[in-house]
């Protein structure tokens, strides 16, 4: 609850509260109906005091441990630093060898930098049903 309900609220207070009240309808604790209605409801809300109102039978905000460290180093993002120069080294090495080859090296370059940083997932595709499944 906050200290003082009557103070008004701004544009930025509304958007915390909507994004609190789509985590806690994607957690599961609020059904669709309870949402809309929430969520007119932080629209509409002019004080603190009525955006209290919305949330005083839900859990408080988490903890922020599982927040990722921020990269504040130089060397941090070396890949990214490489990767805008490769292209620029392509051109200047196309004109001084005539070989178009160098540019191979952009997405050769991509790869060998950021390939393992996405997980590929696969997809599973529903089995289609035989001939004989679907006549008998």
């Amino acid at each position: 609850m906050s200290d003082v309900p009557e103070i008004r609220i701004g544009t930025a207070e509304r958007e915390q509260a909507m994004q609190r009240l789509s985590d806690h309808f994607a957690a599961g604790r609020l059904s669709v109906a309870e949402f809309d209605e929430r969520s007119a409801a932080v629209a509409a809300a002019l004080t603190r005091g009525d955006l209290d109102k919305v949330f005083v039978d839900l859990p408080g905000p988490a903890p922020a441990a599982a927040v990722p460290a921020k990269r504040d180093g130089f060397l941090d993002e070396w890949p990214e630093r490489v990767m805008a120069v490769i292209p620029i080294l392509a051109v200047i090495l196309f004109f001084a060898t005539g070989s178009w080859l160098w540019f191979l090296a952009i997405p050769l370059a991509g790869a060998l930098l950021f390939g393992n940083r996405h997980e590929h997932q696969q997809r599973r595709r529903p089995r289609r049903r035989g001939r004989r499944e679907i006549e008998e």
